[in-house]
């Protein structure tokens, strides 16, 4: 197999691995949304009517901590995706570059090997035309 070949489907492997991390980088900031959410959803009813927030506030608390733990959790990991992305995107260009210098080259290549082709076929037939003389 032809390198070029085999660095388009790197290319096409990387690319797919790079869809990974922005789908987990996605998950993961929806994740850190949906916990915001659900804190924003505490604080509202610890002071909403008919809260229990005076008998039980350390459940509320607790829950609203938790409930930012878990976004400051999903954060950091959207964060590591991202880099992970970043570093994908790098891994993918660098590796269409030297598709297509690969590609390149071994299109010089075949073209030089047709016209060495083309003038061993001239010089055969000219010493053809020699010999028949």
């Amino acid at each position: 197999m032809e390198r070029s070949h085999r660095l388009a489907r790197l290319v096409k492997v990387q690319n797919q691995l790079k869809a990974v991390h922005e789908t987990n980088r996605a998950a993961a900031l929806q994740e850190a949304h949906a916990a915001e959410a659900r804190a924003e959803d505490i604080m509202a009813r610890k002071g909403g009517d008919g809260s229990l927030s005076e008998v039980f506030p350390d459940v509320y608390e607790r829950g609203i901590s938790r409930a930012f733990e878990n976004r400051d959790r999903a954060l950091a990991k959207a964060e590591a995706e991202a880099e992970k992305v970043a570093a994908e995107t790098a891994r993918a260009r660098l590796l269409e570059r030297n598709h297509r210098e690969a590609s390149r080259k071994e299109e010089r290549q075949r073209e030089e090997r047709a016209g060495l082709e083309n003038v061993e076929r001239m010089l055969a037939a000219r010493r053809t035309s020699l010999d028949h003389k």
